[in-house]
């Protein structure tokens, strides 16, 4: 029975001091996201792309597209100085930990297996970037799909920063029916090295 109490006890414990490490992590990241509007300029680009590929008519479809080249552009900008405004934080509130699921001080007790969600963004930024300029000549079509990739990857390193890897590969698939290994293929060849690069050291 005394055992089964102290287990009781250690896994309130564990479990509070993983809440609130996660609260820490959500208020880091929200600090720095509130300057800027990527989560709504996100949604309104991806909506877009699904409105403009969804005319088969170009006099319909055109106007759309043009109509996003301006939150592309504002998506791009924010991005960049989004990453720009990370480099401000002490690189320890921005270690990132590999295991699966979340375990309070894992960045402490096993720094070997964690990494750092600048040099993450970075990526993201880079490759938004990169897929904007367009330098492999992709369709509309194609160059959407794989811009919606690589926001949706930026979106998974944001909740696996806050919660875990697993917590995010599930609200990604939850809320865009997309697993996380098909958003890491979908991506540019480059965002994909250099991504696998820094999560798997």
């Amino acid at each position: 029975m005394d055992i089964l109490l102290i287990a009781f006890f250690l896994a309130m414990g564990l479990f509070g001091a993983n809440a609130a490490e996660q609260r820490q992590r959500i208020a880091l990241l929200a600090s720095h996201l509130q300057k800027f509007q990527l989560e709504k300029l996100m949604e309104q680009l991806t909506s877009g792309y699904l409105r403009a590929l969804g005319e088969s008519d170009p006099e319909r479809s055109d106007p759309i597209w043009r109509n996003l080249e301006a939150t592309e552009d504002s998506v791009k900008e924010q991005l960049a100085q989004f990453a720009q405004e990370l480099h401000t934080v002490w690189g320890e509130r921005t270690r990132v930990s590999r295991l699966p699921m979340a375990v309070p001080w894992a960045t402490r007790l096993f720094p070997a297996q964690s990494f750092d969600l600048r040099a993450l963004v970075d990526v993201h930024a880079n490759g938004f970037d990169a897929t904007l300029r367009n330098d492999e000549g992709l369709s509309r079509r194609d160059r959407a799909f794989r811009l919606t990739a690589e926001l949706l990857l930026f979106q998974h390193s944001c909740h696996w920063f806050c919660r875990s890897r697993s917590l995010a590969s599930a609200r990604l698939l939850a809320l865009h029916k997309t697993a996380y290994e098909q958003v890491v293929a979908a991506v540019s060849p480059q965002t994909r090295q250099a991504y696998l690069a820094v999560v798997q050291g």
